[in-house]
């Protein structure tokens, strides 16, 4: 059988830098820091006291009061995401059959918002075992791809995916297999997360996992820099429309890139810490890189997963110097993460979008914060900085890793 193209025809983004994928790609540019001292509870109890919020998002300005209410927060965020997507896709019931569109979403956490709120108002309650209705349908975690398939009418292939900090780019590789075997003209593909919460905060504080940068949130999260100290938490969602491409270019649809690849992999070594040699990782960009029938020196610039962290920024720059050899000096490395914080399962779909912005305005975002150099990293281009740099990309990979020991990378290709 005929493997079929896919491309981008559509995106969307609400993140902690921008609640439009134009107003994201403006941060990424400028290298606007998303983090601040959290306003969504009282943080002094919390080592950690920062994090990166979606700023000025209203339910009501999107959503009536009703639904509102039946919502939680990583579903509205993540329905305002696709919305945007598909808007930007052209969608209309001339141009597609939305019997043969789905929705492949993801998210971490799920409505861990929702289950904080209704177990703290359950201990309030004594011995009275009092929950609200909509309990479950805002917990669990499909129920954002349900809702985006009910308010858009699309009847194709309909679940989500887990694997934490790699959901949302293992929804995209779920996608990208969907359309090429047939099974669906288009998708909408992507993740959402809203973990700012006490929860949230005190649960990868106590890991160690999280930066106690307090006195300078800004400059908190420093991916690839000798002094950091862990990831900031983020919050939002970003979605792609993906397409089959003879579909996409009979409908005269606007494509950003082509999806050509991915690689799926396990570190099989520890359920938090990354393989030391960047294993896994590697072999997931060789994997994304042979699918698409590239070399790879073809590669130009990879998105990194790029945390903050001190164990996996080393591990991930490892894994590429080994993987590219000499040409590993010649690709543009960034995280996007040094501006939004780590969006835990929405931060791969995030990526995918940053990094098909950048091959579509040959734009490469900067990486922020960066102070020292670090003696353990492998001497790469880690695009340090403030603002984008003007380069010319064919072939781009992006990179998301998650706790357990799963790694995903995409790879898009210019059109």
């Amino acid at each position: 059988m005929e493997l079929k193209r896919v491309v981008v025809t559509g995106l969307g983004a609400l993140t902690p830098i921008g609640n439009t994928v134009a107003a994201f790609w403006q941060g990424l540019s400028t290298g606007v820091s998303g983090a601040s001292l959290i306003t969504r509870f009282d943080p002094e109890p919390y080592k950690c006291k920062i994090a990166c919020e979606v700023k000025g998002f209203e339910t009501s300005d999107f959503f009536d009061r009703k639904e509102g209410r039946t919502l939680d927060l990583f579903t509205q965020y993540g329905l305002v995401a696709a919305d945007e997507a598909i808007a930007d896709a052209g969608w209309t019931d001339d141009n597609i059959d939305r019997s043969r569109v789905g929705v492949i979403w993801g998210s971490g956490m799920g409505g861990v918002r929702s289950f904080q709120d209704e177990a703290m108002e359950f201990q309030r309650g004594g011995c009275v075992p009092r929950f609200s209705p909509f309990l479950i349908p805002r917990t669990i975690t499909d129920i954002c791809a349900g809702y985006i398939s009910i308010r858009h009418g699309l009847q194709g292939p309909n679940y989500a995916t887990t694997a934490a900090c790699a959901t949302s780019g293992v929804a995209i590789a779920d996608a990208f297999n969907t359309i090429r075997l047939g099974k669906a003209d288009a998708i909408i593909a992507g993740g959402s997360e809203a973990a700012v919460i006490e929860m949230g905060i005190g649960g990868f504080g106590v890991m160690r996992a999280l930066s106690t940068r307090n006195d300078d949130p800004q400059t908190a999260s420093r991916p690839f820099d000798r002094d950091r100290d862990g990831f900031v938490l983020g919050e939002g969602a970003a979605a792609l429309v993906l397409e089959e491409y003879e579909h996409a270019k009979a409908r005269g649809a606007k494509i950003y890139a082509e999806l050509t690849g991915y690689g799926l992999t396990a570190d099989a070594h520890h359920i938090t810490a990354p393989h030391p040699d960047g294993r896994g990782a590697a072999m997931a960009m060789r994997l994304a890189v042979e699918e698409s029938e590239m070399s790879l020196n073809d590669v130009d610039h990879i998105n990194t997963h790029g945390t903050s962290t001190p164990m996996g920024d080393i591990a991930e720059s490892t894994g590429i110097a080994n993987l590219f050899g000499p040409h590993a000096k010649d690709i543009a490395i960034n995280s996007t993460k040094s501006m939004t914080g780590h969006m835990l399962g929405a931060a791969g779909a995030a990526e995918a979008v940053a990094t098909v912005l950048a091959l579509y305005n040959g734009l490469v975002p900067p990486t922020i914060n960066h102070f020292t150099d670090d003696p353990a990293l492998p001497e790469l281009d880690y695009s340090f900085g403030k603002e984008a740099k003007q380069r010319n990309i064919h072939f781009a990979l992006s990179n998301a890793f998650g706790f357990g020991g799963h790694n995903v990378t995409l790879a898009f290709r210019k059109m």
